[in-house]
């Protein structure tokens, strides 16, 4: 009976309910004459002689005329009944009230004699113990089907017993998702405050953090569900610094739309945020600073699919740009990010609708309501390319991400990286330059510092190249092929350096996840290695800031290199335990043999070293942001780079990666590549040559 109520169309099962009220209402009314007689109701009755039948029928059949529209209009006909929760309890309570008053008041302004004012009162409460019991009954019903159904389906599979950490409202909506999930069974809840302890929520126990090493051994828990969204980020690591040494997975809330909608399943709880891992809070943005350059104005991002250049997006879009240009040489990164850039765009238009800025203030500030979004797949070495994309949209701001960045790949790639990296930085500020664009912010890296790699000395060129520039008021190009043109300087040029960013494309994280769910070992290139960390919203959130600091009159010195306040640096073998044991594992090592994963040092690799610097000198200065620093570092004047520069280029078009190397020396104060060249091209034509030597310019 059950099966086919429920394999019903939904206007069925409302037609359904609504007949199903009709004749609660009515029997309701007949039970409550019999409550108030002491006997089964009958008009007839001797006891009631002195009523008009007529008028009684009346009545009845005005029952369910004035209940069902009320009913109808508290919606207890919208609600799913599976779902029955206090709201629609409430609402239940609601109508049922009304319709008992209402009726009530025509029963005694009818002016049928005899009708006991008791028996409105007694309709009352009988009416809804009648129509709210049958929705409670049918929800327990359904919920048992449904229990039944899922069992059977999940013959077999096992279902992991977890704990969540946290009795307040999020923890108890996360008990409610996870009820109608079968992956997951909970055994109890975890919370610090002791009036909690000791009591049960939903039916089980809420114990202390000192209970729960016994608890998860005679229970078998094997997850531990953070449900602690109010709290700092300081006491969040500190909670998650004391669950290190039980043997639990620990897994985040999910999003409190899956749990509302009682969708919650493995695959909606995560593991632990990277922001868990970082060890400290995140810097705090500046709101007014992350407008500056973005609202209502024309925006271009290169390397815009990759993890930095994405977030940046993400974070332009809110801001209301007019136009936003999103260029990438990969074409599947690039359609990722306008997928996604439309539906934020979306989205955000549907929100700004609901506000109460009216269209017209929007455009007296110079704010669209829509930002159009563009994508260019091309390359930004590529200069004809570049004037002509720049010249066809008036761009106010460019945010340069474009980059090879990961290390050991550089080395392999030594041309391919120059022409991306030094030869792209080049082309976006020179076209820049000769377009008028009022701003443009490269994106650094904390490798540029004392670099020993490629891709390092690579993006310390780039700044260099910047710095050069920003020196000269009337900047000169000269060109081997064309006249020399000189151009009057009215860009902005900021340079941003950060160091590593956790979860993103080729970060030590998602590297370290992976191997741990494969069951290890760990690779780690030194015992010793330490990096500084930040998340990739802080990095995107500094760019547009550091880039506002450099950009506004009376502002910052634009030919400072801006750097982030990023705390200590993190030791990546204690990042690798963290992980490791917040996976509910074991470091297996010669004090613990018994332990589940192990980490394998496996040597530095092609240009890595141990210890990362965010200054070259030791003179960094504030800014007018608490978490900016600024710093003023040598480079190499225009006119003297620029030939250099010049002959770099050639050198990577000709693929003669020893005078790139050789150049790149030069050109790099300190930097020293390693002896073996590591390039694919020059190691399969030479016979894996070694580099010797110096080379001056």
């Amino acid at each position: 009976m059950i099966r086919k109520i429920t394999s019903l169309s939904r206007n069925s099962k409302r037609a359904v309910l609504l007949l199903a009220d009709l004749l609660l209402v009515v029997g309701s009314l007949w039970l409550s004459f019999s409550l108030r007689l002491g006997e089964m109701f009958a008009a007839s009755s001797e006891q009631w002689s002195g009523i008009s039948e007529t008028g009684l029928v009346w009545l009845f059949v005005a029952a369910p005329l004035i209940a069902i529209p009320i009913f109808v209009r508290f919606g207890l006909y919208r609600a799913i009944i599976r779902y029955l929760g206090m709201r629609a309890a409430w609402s239940v309570v609601q109508a049922v009230a009304l319709y008992s008053v209402l009726w009530g008041l025509l029963a005694l302004l009818s002016g049928v004699p005899g009708i006991p004012r008791s028996v409105v009162l007694i309709n009352a409460m009988v009416s809804l113990l009648a129509v709210g019991g049958v929705r409670v009954l049918a929800r327990w019903l359904l919920s048992q089907r449904q229990v039944q159904d899922e069992s059977g389906k999940g013959q077999g599979l096992a279902q992991t017993r977890c704990v969540i950490f946290g009795a307040g409202d999020a923890g108890r909506q996360l008990a409610v998702g996870l009820a109608h999930s079968r992956e997951y069974v909970l055994s109890g809840f975890v919370d610090d405050s002791p009036e909690l302890q000791g009591r049960d929520l939903m039916g089980v126990p809420i114990l202390s953090l000192d209970q729960l090493d016994s608890f998860i051994e005679r229970q078998q828990v094997t997850d531990l569900l953070l449900a602690i969204p109010s709290i700092s980020r300081k006491e969040r690591n500190q909670i998650i610094d004391r669950l290190r040494s039980l043997p639990l997975r620990v897994r985040t809330l999910p999003g409190l739309a899956e749990l509302v909608r009682g969708e919650v399943t493995s695959s909606d709880l995560h593991d632990l945020d990277v922001n868990d891992l970082l060890g400290r809070e995140p810097a705090e943005a500046d709101e007014t600073l992350l407008r500056a350059q973005v609202e209502g104005k024309c925006i271009a991002i290169t390397g815009a699919g990759g993890s930095i250049g994405s977030e940046i997006c993400r974070q332009v879009l809110r801001r209301w740009p007019k136009l936003l240009i999103l260029i990438d040489s990969s074409e599947p990164a690039l359609y990722q990010i306008k997928e996604e850039m439309e539906r934020l765009r979306y989205m955000l238009a549907s929100e700004s609708e609901s506000e109460s800025e009216s269209e017209s203030e929007s455009e007296r500030r110079g704010i669209s309501l829509v930002p159009k979004i563009i994508d260019l797949p091309g390359s930004v070495s590529d200069e004809q390319w570049m004037t002509q994309v720049l010249q066809t949209w008036s761009i106010d701001t460019i945010y340069h991400a474009a980059a090879r960045k990961h290390v050991p790949s550089c080395e392999r790639n030594v041309s391919d990286t120059l022409i991306n990296n030094v030869v792209g930085t080049l082309t976006v500020a020179k076209t820049a330059l000769l377009q008028g664009v009022s701003n443009v912010v490269l994106i650094s890296t904390d490798k540029a510092v004392r670099p020993t790699n490629l891709m390092g000395a690579s993006k310390r060129v780039s700044e260099m190249i910047l710095q050069a520039l920003v020196n000269e008021r009337a900047p000169a190009f000269e060109s081997l092929d064309e006249p020399s043109l000189q151009v009057e300087r009215k860009t902005h040029f900021s340079m941003v350096r950060f160091g590593n960013v956790l979860d993103s494309s080729g970060s030590v994280v998602p590297k370290f996840r992976e191997q741990i769910r494969r069951g290890g070992p760990i690779t780690l290139t030194h015992q010793e290695v330490t990096r500084y960390f930040m998340t990739i919203p802080e990095a995107a959130q500094l760019v547009m800031q550091a880039g506002a600091l450099g950009a506004v009159k009376g502002g910052e010195d634009a030919a400072a290199v801006f750097i982030l306040e990023m705390g200590e640096s993190v030791r990546i073998h204690d990042l690798a335990c963290r992980m490791v044991e917040l996976s509910g594992l074991r470091v297996k090592s010669e004090e613990n043999l018994e332990g589940d994963i192990e980490i394998e040092v496996v040597g530095l690799r092609e240009g890595e070293k141990l210890y990362e610097e965010l200054l070259i000198g030791d003179n960094p200065m504030p800014t007018t942001h608490p978490k900016i620093m600024k710093a003023h570092e040598e480079f190499i004047p225009w006119g003297e780079l620029q030939p250099k520069l010049q002959s770099l280029q050639i050198a990577a078009q000709n693929y003669d990666v020893e005078m790139c190397r050789m150049m790149m020396q030069e050109l790099v104060k300190g930097y020293v590549p390693d002896e073996v060249i590591a390039d694919h091209l020059y190691r399969e034509q030479t016979g894996h040559a070694r580099f010797s030597g110096s080379f001056s310019l």
